[in-house]
C-alpha cells in the first residue's frame, strides 16, 4: 500500500526527519556566516565580491532567525553540536585557501558551490514540508531559496570578471590573491 501525505503527517518519523533537516540547515547557515566573515576579513582588491558577501551575511542572519522560528514551533532548538562542528569546518575551509596564491579564485569557486548546496537543501526542505503537511513553513523556505538562488547567480556572474581582474593584477605585479 502506498504511503499518503496524511500518513506522513501523522508519522513521528517524518516529523523527526523534517526537524533534523531544519537543524542541519541551521548549522549550514551558521557555517555560511563563518565562511563569509573570514573571507570579508581578507578580501582587499575585490569589492564586488565583498559587497555580495556583506549583503548575503545580512540575509543569512535573517534565514537563521526563520529557521529558529520554525524549530521553536516544534518545541525544538538548533543542534549546538552541529552548529559548532560546521562553524569549525568553515573556519578550516577558509584557512585552507589562505596560503594559496589564487585564494580569491578558490573562494569564489567554493562560494558558488556552497550556494548551490544550500539551494538543494532548501528544495529538499520545501519538499519535506509539503509531503508532511507542514505547508505553513513553505513560504519562509521559499523566501530563503530565492535568496540563495540570487546569491548563487551573483557569484556565478563574478567568476569571469574576478578571474580577469586576478590575471590583470598578477600580470602587473600587484597583490592579486585577495
Amino acid at each position: 500500500m502506498a504511503t499518503t501525505t496524511a500518513d506522513l503527517v501523522s508519522s513521528e518519523t517524518a516529523r523527526g526527519i523534517f526537524v533534523t533537516g531544519l537543524q542541519n540547515a541551521h548549522a549550514l547557515e551558521k557555517e555560511a556566516i563563518q565562511l563569509m566573515n573570514r573571507q570579508l576579513e581578507r578580501f582587499e582588491n575585490y569589492p564586488e565580491m565583498s559587497e555580495i558577501l556583506r549583503r548575503h551575511v545580512q540575509e543569512t542572519e535573517q534565514q537563521i532567525r526563520r529557521l529558529d522560528e520554525m524549530l521553536h514551533t516544534f518545541g525544538e532548538d538548533r543542534s549546538l553540536l552541529k552548529d559548532v562542528a560546521t562553524q569549525f569546518m568553515a573556519n578550516m575551509a577558509a584557512a585552507g585557501h589562505m596560503p594559496m596564491a589564487d585564494e580569491v579564485l578558490k573562494n569564489t569557486f567554493a562560494n558558488h558551490a556552497f550556494e548551490n548546496f544550500e539551494i538543494a537543501t532548501y528544495m529538499s526542505l520545501i519538499a519535506m514540508a509539503q509531503a508532511t503537511g507542514y505547508d505553513r513553513f513553505v513560504p519562509a523556505l521559499e523566501e530563503t531559496l530565492r535568496e540563495e538562488q540570487k546569491t548563487a547567480e551573483l557569484i556565478r556572474n563574478q567568476v569571469e570578471p574576478i578571474t580577469r581582474k586576478y590575471l590583470m593584477r598578477e600580470a602587473q605585479g600587484l597583490k592579486a590573491d585577495r
